[in-house]
């Protein structure tokens, strides 16, 4: 390792950035691509009430648990990418260790918590009475598999983290394949519904969990996971969870506000919530595109931090904002201009793509304004910078969306409530602009 040459610390930075940009984009293509087959086929071949339960309520809450642990697992990323950089073969087994012990141990918590409350907190959702039955079972299903969820996520962002992000692809291309196999075999030849769709995605989750923990343990030169050497290290657990946790909570804040923002939209009817979860499978091919950017620089600031390459990050940082903003304006032009044509992959009522080219409308145009805020708190997290921006989003984008829904906008028309987004990603984005100068100022200065 110590004789390798890293490209991400030596090469061309807007090359090295793109080389490891695709095939993370790619990869989060598959995996938004075996859960948008998931509502195809249910919206399709079993109905509206199946795409409500399986992109409404249910998908929020998977959502919430889901964002929250690939938050924390950025703190793994994070420590991995900087030990790396700075060549420290001991901190980065400790952290490899830690960090899927931690997995392993939270996918079984996370998942038992799962089976026993869904229907609770599905109720405190305002899920309506037709839905809850199959909300429930999907929501059980998935949670049986959390642990497979979480070793998949803590591995990948490991991998990625040493500059590996085509390895992670070929193992979502492989998983995505056998979940849509399955989709058709449960659900069009067993008529398994909802619980079919469950199936085969805690199938396919279990064989993305184990291929890539025997990369890690066979076949990655850097790193050696060994069963044996599994434990929570108290030191590197503090350091994962001092920038792992504040992320995780950031993720869970945007997940807690958009499950208000679904119990709110509940009250519309089934029309709304099966329009919504329509417009969420279209929304998350911008949003794998957006984590895809994130991703990439997390683990090239990390490494070039941990190297000591500040002129590097600055330029870096620069050039992804721009590539970022411009990729943004694309896909919302994309979405806008082929609104129904899209709304109608996933169902053929034409009530629901009336909702929910409204809600493109009132959403779309302005996923631009996110990227400062991907960006930007994605430099900060590599370098260690976690808090402040986690009270940033807390205050500007998640507390001001709550009180913009339940108060401000309660009873309004559906076009008032959705455009908490817009309004906050402005907010959210000024604040991280301002505060990222002014942090790097510091940081450069004392670094030299």
């Amino acid at each position: 390792m110590k004789k390798q040459e890293n490209g991400i610390t030596e090469g061309v930075i807007w090359k090295q950035l793109l080389m490891f940009f695709f095939p993370i984009l790619i990869g989060i293509f598959f995996q938004q691509l075996y859960n948008t087959v998931d509502s195809i086929i249910v919206g399709k071949f079993v109905g509206k009430e199946a795409l409500s339960s399986v992109g409404g309520s249910s998908s929020q809450i998977i959502n919430l648990v889901v964002g929250f642990f690939t938050g924390i697992s950025t703190g793994a990323s994070v420590l991995v990418a900087q030990y790396f950089g700075a060549k420290d073969e001991t901190g980065l087994s400790n952290t490899l260790h830690t960090a899927y012990a931690f997995a392993i141990l939270g996918g079984i918590v996370f998942g038992l918590l799962g089976i026993v409350l869904a229907p609770e907190v599905l109720r405190w959702m305002n899920t309506p009475k037709e839905l809850m039955q199959e909300s429930v079972k999907y929501v059980r299903i998935y949670a049986a598999g959390m642990v497979f969820v979480f070793v998949y996520n803590m591995g990948a962002a490991i991998l990625r983290a040493v500059g590996d992000s085509k390895r992670p692809l070929y193992l979502l291309i492989i998983c995505c394949i056998i979940n849509i196999i399955f989709d058709f075999v449960l659900v069009l030849g067993f008529q398994g519904g909802v619980v079919g769709v469950g199936i085969a995605t805690l199938l396919s989750q279990a064989v993305s969990a184990i291929l890539v923990t025997l990369l890690i343990m066979y076949r990655t030169k850097e790193l050696k996971l060994e069963p044996g050497k599994l434990c929570l290290k108290p030191l590197f657990l503090k350091k994962l969870l001092w920038i792992g946790l504040p992320t995780g909570i950031e993720s869970a804040m945007y997940s807690i506000s958009n499950v208000i923002i679904q119990a709110v939209l509940n009250d519309f009817g089934v029309d709304t919530v099966a329009a919504w979860a329509a417009f969420g499978k279209i929304d998350s091919f911008f949003w794998m595109i957006n984590n895809a950017f994130g991703t990439s620089i997390v683990t090239f600031v990390g490494q070039n931090f941990g190297a000591g390459k500040m002129d590097r990050i600055k330029k870096a940082v620069r050039i992804w904002l721009v590539i970022s903003i411009v990729t943004a304006w694309v896909v919302s032009g994309l979405i806008l201009w082929n609104d129904r044509l899209l709304l109608g992959i996933f169902t053929s009522d034409t009530s629901v793509i009336d909702i929910g080219v409204r809600m493109v409308w009132s959403i779309a145009p302005f996923f631009f304004l996110f990227e400062f805020i991907e960006i930007l708190s994605g430099a900060l997290r590599a370098e260690g910078y976690v808090m402040v921006s986690t009270i940033m989003v807390l205050c500007g984008t998640c507390l001001f969306r709550i009180i913009w829904v339940t108060v401000i906008t309660a009873g309004k028309s559906l076009e008032m409530i959705l455009y908490c987004y817009p309004i906050t990603w402005s907010i959210c984005a000024v604040m991280f602009i301002m505060y990222y100068l002014w942090k790097q100022r510091k940081v450069y200065d004392r670094r030299l």
